[in-house]
Formats: structure tokens, sequence, C-alpha cells
């Protein structure tokens, strides 16, 4: 009996595991994660009321030694692999690579964490550019990105940035003692050049005014073409 498969994934050979190298962008340079950045992210997080750790697995933290705690662990971690997002040489974000898989090719983008001042700019469109350029740049396939499915600004930003919705497993983790029903997106390989290309139109200094307000959006970009 003849049976269908998958279409056949030639000359495959698995990326290299992603390093701590540093990428830098016109508006923001995606840092290896260091520990004299520690306060610098304690002062940009803490300009935030403290709804950005709604979503997250952690925080927020009563202290910076809490939090010190937390992202020391991650100095030596290869997976998850932990970024900081600096702005004129101050880290005001952290996120990473994670749950990789160079057998198959897929990669995760997680661990999400921006300050006031950065989120929604110019420079922290540019800096998942970044990241995802370099998981794509190693030859991975996929590069996933999940969240609560409640927790629209992150369903929003993988959207924007051209992630298809692939559905939502339910019930699919617990934590902070509340359920999580996780939406999955993703990239694939086929589909980066054509994205990248629009995100790097609209990060061309012409497509903002005087004021820094973008003169088309992300979306419109991509949608038409030019």
């Amino acid at each position: 009996m003849t049976q269908a498969t998958g279409s056949p994934v030639e000359d495959w050979v698995p990326p290299a595991f992603p390093a701590a190298i540093e990428m830098k962008g016109r508006l923001v340079t995606v840092s290896p994660l260091r520990e004299r950045a520690f306060g610098e992210l304690w002062d940009a997080f803490s300009a935030d009321d403290g709804s950005m750790w709604t979503y997250m697995g952690y925080g927020p933290f009563p202290t910076r030694a809490s939090m010190d705690e937390l992202t020391a662990g991650w100095l030596s971690t290869s997976d998850p692999l932990f970024f900081t997002f600096d702005v004129e040489g101050r880290a005001q974000g952290w996120g990473s690579l994670l749950r990789i898989e160079p057998q198959h090719g897929v990669i995760e983008i997680g661990h999400l964490a921006l300050g006031p001042s950065l989120r929604q700019t110019a420079a922290a469109t540019e800096a998942m550019y970044l990241l995802i350029g370099y998981v794509f740049g190693l030859g991975y396939r996929r590069c996933e990105w999940k969240c609560d499915s409640l927790n629209r600004p992150s369903r929003r930003a993988a959207e924007r940035l051209g992630f298809t919705y692939e559905g939502t497993f339910r019930q699919h983790m617990v934590y902070k003692g509340r359920n999580r029903d996780t939406s999955w997106y993703s990239i694939t390989d086929t589909e980066w050049p054509t994205l990248s290309l629009a995100v790097e139109k609209w990060l061309d200094p012409s497509n903002f005014d005087e004021g820094g307000r973008q003169r088309r959006r992300l979306a419109e970009i991509r949608i038409g073409g030019s």
C-alpha cells in the first residue's frame, strides 16, 4: 500500500548551534548577556508598573538581587541562549533563542522582556530582525514564537513581523498557578527572504518623518511588496 509522506529534504545538513555573538544594527545592538548589564536591565525594567511580567514565568522582582539571582543562572546556559538589547550602549531588554533543535532545523525566540523605553520602537523591531536573521543565516528551517493566548501584545508583535499563526495548544502548561493556552506562530526559511526585505524597508530612515513617526506600517509594506 502506498502511503503519503512528506517532501524530501535533500542534502540536509543540520546547522550549527547558535553562538553568543554580538549583532549590530543601526538602532540597536543585540549582545550576549553579561553580568555588567544587570544594573542597566534593572533600571530599564523598574520604569514598568509590573504588568510586563504578567505572562512571563517569572517576575515581577521585588529587589534587584532577586532579579540578578535569576539572570546569573542564564550566563552559563546555551539553551536558552540569552541576549540583551542595547540602545545607546545601555541594555534596555533581553530575549533568548531556545528549544534549539539543529537536527530538525528549528529554533524558538522567547523570554522577550522589553523595558518601557524600548517597547513599540524601531529599535525593538530591529532587534527581532537581527535575531530572526541570525537564525536563518545559520541555516535553520523554522523559527517559532509562542505566547499565552491571552497575551495580545505578544500576538500582535508576532503577526506584525509576519509570523504565521498555527493554532492554540489548550491547557498547555501551568504557571504562576494559572492555566496557559499557548498560541503557536512560525516563520520558515522560504518565507524569511520576503519578510526580511519588508522589515528592511520599514526600518529605512526614509520611512520616518522628522518627528520619528512611521510613514508606512510594516504590514502595508509587506502586503504592498514595495
